[in-house]
């Protein structure tokens, strides 16, 4: 499957906004995530924990190839600073823009794309370039 970066950015979004201290399922995901199957949100759930910016479980499921999206619990800290890049619409956009020009949308090259985008406001904020 490949990658999906607004899936990504959308599942961040949302597991960010659940109540603390609280275990969710896939299922309580889709129902928040409508627009995206149940395989598309396991798949990438999947792709966030290896990242290590989900801190989620996975089991194995008899009969299935893949694991299978258990628990999510929340984001971590790395979750919580890559949100942080991404949650503006204007940044996110720019960040995909660069992504595709570039030709990597990986989710480590996603990652890199909005510190340097983040950097640059920062930098055109205080006039220096």
């Amino acid at each position: 499957m490949k990658l999906n970066p607004d899936c990504i950015r959308d599942i961040l979004i949302t597991v960010e906004s659940m109540e603390y201290n609280t275990a969710y399922t896939l299922t309580k995901l889709c129902t928040q995530l409508p627009s995206y199957s149940e395989e598309e949100l396991n798949y990438h759930c999947l792709q966030l924990i290896d990242a290590g910016l989900l801190n989620a479980k996975a089991i194995n499921v008899m009969g299935q190839i893949s694991p299978q999206l258990w628990r999510i619990f929340d984001l971590t800290y790395p979750g919580h600073q890559f949100l942080a890049d991404v949650r503006s619409d204007t940044t996110w956009n720019k960040t995909k823009k660069i992504a595709k020009n570039v030709g990597s949308e990986s989710l480590h090259a996603l990652k890199d794309i909005a510190v340097g985008v983040v950097t640059a406001a920062i930098q055109n904020q205080f006039g220096s370039h």
